[in-house]
């Protein structure tokens, strides 16, 4: 990654506590931090289980994830494309991904992909370059929306269930490791609720104070047990590259 000496901290930052979403609103605006509490204990999980070797941060805006996972990894490399809304100081390849990754192949032990793929208009060939690039028991890192609000127009164009997740890993020898919905109705309820109260920001204070309560309640993480199946606010999921060598024994 360029410039790792210059890099801060931006959508999440690190406390005492743990991670959580940043209250800068140049970084998270009030109407999605509800979201981005959700994903940042999401993320974490995913990186800190699986994260290693040489890392690639397909997609990686600003580079919002990179305290999270640097102490798991050897390195990383930053790829994004020049239509990003974000800027990108740290990026080692500037290329738009819907043409393909001009690296070499079967180097990275770890590639990311976070909230990355709904932006892409030819899935189907990024999803056959991850496995290019990705040794043998490499593993994908990948979260995806759902049940959310269109964002960073015109460049948001596919919604992604978990049976096309599935095809996607089976067409590309994928092994899925982890698959798993979060959020359900409560969530989405209440993430839709956040951004038409976006304006409001003593409201919206109000209104994600009781939201955080609602959701980590016993009551509301039964619920989102019960319905994120069916009303999912979005998937993460990891799979790893198979190794054919291990068939050949």
């Amino acid at each position: 990654m360029l410039n790792k000496e210059t890099w801060t901290a931006t959508k999440f930052v690190k406390t005492k506590q743990g991670y959580s979403f940043s209250t800068d609103p140049t970084q998270v605006l009030i109407g999605s931090r509800l979201i981005a509490s959700i994903q940042v204990s999401l993320y974490q999980d995913l990186i800190e289980k699986h994260a290693s070797g040489l890392l690639l941060d397909l997609g990686c805006g600003n580079v919002p994830l990179y305290q999270m996972y640097k102490d798991y990894i050897i390195d990383n490399i930053c790829v994004d494309w020049s239509s990003s809304f974000h800027e990108n100081p740290y990026l080692d390849h500037e290329v738009n991904i819907n043409d393909g990754i001009p690296l070499q192949g079967k180097i990275f032990d770890t590639i990311l992909m976070t909230d990355v793929l709904e932006h892409i208009s030819n899935p189907e060939l990024v999803m056959s370059e991850v496995s290019r690039l990705l040794k043998p028991r490499g593993k994908l890192i990948l979260t995806v929306p759902f049940l959310y609000k269109i964002h960073e127009k015109p460049y948001d164009y596919f919604r992604y269930t978990e049976f096309s997740l599935k095809m996607f890993c089976q067409k590309n020898k994928l092994d899925i490791l982890h698959l798993e919905p979060y959020g359900g109705t409560f969530e989405i309820i209440l993430d839709i609720t956040a951004k038409q109260l976006a304006r409001f920001s003593l409201i919206s204070s109000a209104h994600l104070f009781l939201s955080r309560l609602v959701v980590n309640s016993r009551f509301g993480k039964k619920v989102s047990a019960k319905t994120s199946k069916n009303f999912p606010l979005g998937y993460g999921l990891v799979a790893q590259k198979q190794d054919n060598s291990d068939k050949q024994q």
